[in-house]
């Protein structure tokens, strides 16, 4: 559902301008890759679940997974698991969220919508501090395919300029000029996994990874927490691996959770970690 306007925001964007935007989202991705090296064996609870292995990427080599969305996913093993989580941050369930996995000594992935970043930007600081990924989310969460290209991208811009300033606080580094200005938390999702193939093709020449899913809760409908729990293990039970989306927002969710980290490990899953590729580092 693209109009013919000529690619604008994101995709139109000076090398320096992106860069602007990435500077400080810099600081989640170097917090992740430094200690990519602490994962289960270093959890201080020996019967945690753990963060089993991490995964870089790239748009080069991986530029959309998730089976719900695009024909390729990530090449997980047997029973191995990626944690996703969306519409974050919210300053009562994200807490909640945060705690379930450092208690488990499990890192995910955070795709976090810009406005609600810019309201709570120490929750943001504090996903990355705990080592997990940030990725983007969009400024609003609209339809984008409903959008002008234009527009689109300028809601997207927008949202990962929300995102980097949340991040500001901590050390920066400026992006290299080799990399094209691509933003460095370069992860990004639909919101609706409503996608256009002109906004893929902006997104992928800015270096974003776009995820999509292979199996989610479907947290997004009225359940309760057991309900949601009973839902989500009968998929994975039958998938048997994936990227899973949850919603950080949601409060089953938070209640359901420290339930299906337990679920994780008593039943032998393991959970993969997925950072954004920064040349020297590959842990995939």
């Amino acid at each position: 559902m693209t109009n013919s306007t000529k690619a604008t925001g994101l995709a139109a964007h000076p090398r320096s301008d992106v860069a602007k935007l990435s500077t400080g989202a810099f600081a989640a991705l170097v917090f992740v890759i430094a200690t990519t090296g602490a994962l289960a064996a270093d959890c201080p609870r020996p019967d945690s679940l753990g963060t089993a292995r991490v995964m870089a990427l790239d748009a080069q080599t991986t530029p959309r997974v998730g089976l719900k969305s695009f024909p390729q996913t990530l090449p997980l093993q047997d029973k191995e698991v990626v944690l996703t989580f969306d519409d974050g941050p919210n300053p009562t369930t994200t807490r909640r969220v945060l705690a379930a996995l450092a208690h488990e000594c499990v890192r995910a992935t955070f795709f976090v919508i810009g406005q609600s970043a810019a309201a709570q930007p120490d929750l943001v600081k504090a996903m990355a501090a705990a080592g997990h990924t940030i990725g983007h989310h969009s400024w609003s969460h609209p339809n984008l395919a409903r959008m002008s290209e234009t527009a689109a991208n300028d809601n997207i811009a927008r949202g990962v300029a929300a995102d980097t300033a949340a991040l500001g606080g901590a050390a920066k580094r400026e992006v290299d000029a080799e990399a094209g200005g691509a933003p460095a938390t370069s992860f990004f999702r639909f919101p609706y996994f409503a996608s256009t193939p002109a906004l893929l093709r902006d997104l992928e020449s800015l270096g974003m990874v776009v995820f999509g899913a292979d199996l989610w809760a479907s947290d997004w409908n009225t359940m309760t927490p057991d309900q949601e729990f009973g839902l989500i293990t009968k998929r994975l039970q039958t998938a048997r691996r994936g990227v899973i989306l949850f919603h950080d927002s949601k409060a089953r969710t938070a209640a359901m959770l420290p339930h299906f980290l337990r679920f994780l490990r008593d039943n032998d899953y393991r959970i993969v970690h997925v950072v954004p590729r920064s040349g020297e580092n590959d842990g995939g």
